[in-house]
């Protein structure tokens, strides 16, 4: 059982977080373990796994990049450890942005680092937001879904830039 079908929703690269909390707390107590300690063996493993697959899924679901690695790990688009192989276009832009990381105790290259940041992330989203906010499952192509996986990767790299400038 996926994270998706634990929470009876349909597979989506952005999960809807309004109601997500209320199912997540109402799926707990039904399928909480201390309710199943007078159930069978089996009972009670399906009901642990279910506990914990159900904390799993939250946590993943709160975080917009692991929800797409997670769809993108269901297709079997996206595999652990996988070496990935971005345009050189994107890796000069990475490549100028770590030599700009380089001057960070200066606060006007902060500035201009975190804007030239900024601005990366917006070009990069824009090719694959549709895709992101609108994935339905059978419908959206594989061919898309692999756009998606280089946006994964390509914000991979920015985040951990943005991460070593926030130290």
């Amino acid at each position: 059982m996926n994270y998706f079908e634990i929470f009876g929703i349909p597979v989506q690269l952005n999960v809807d977080k309004t109601n997500l909390p209320k199912k997540y707390f109402d799926l707990s107590k039904q399928f909480h373990p201390d309710y199943y300690s007078n159930a069978t063996p089996g009972e009670q493993r399906h009901s642990l796994e279910i506990s914990a697959n159900l904390n799993k899924a939250f946590k993943t679901f709160q975080n917009p990049d692991e929800t797409i690695k997670y769809v993108l790990q269901l297709k079997n688009l996206l595999q652990d450890e996988e070496k990935y192989e971005l345009p050189a276009s994107f890796l000069i832009d990475i490549m100028s942005l770590n030599e700009q990381l380089m001057d960070a105790d200066d606060p006007d290259v902060v500035l201009h680092l975190k804007s030239d940041i900024k601005k990366l992330q917006i070009r990069i989203y824009e090719p694959v937001k549709q895709i992101v906010e609108h994935y339905q499952e059978g419908i959206t192509s594989q061919k898309e879904l692999l756009q998606v996986k280089e946006y994964y990767y390509k914000k991979k790299y920015l985040d951990r830039i943005k991460n070593q400038l926030e130290k």
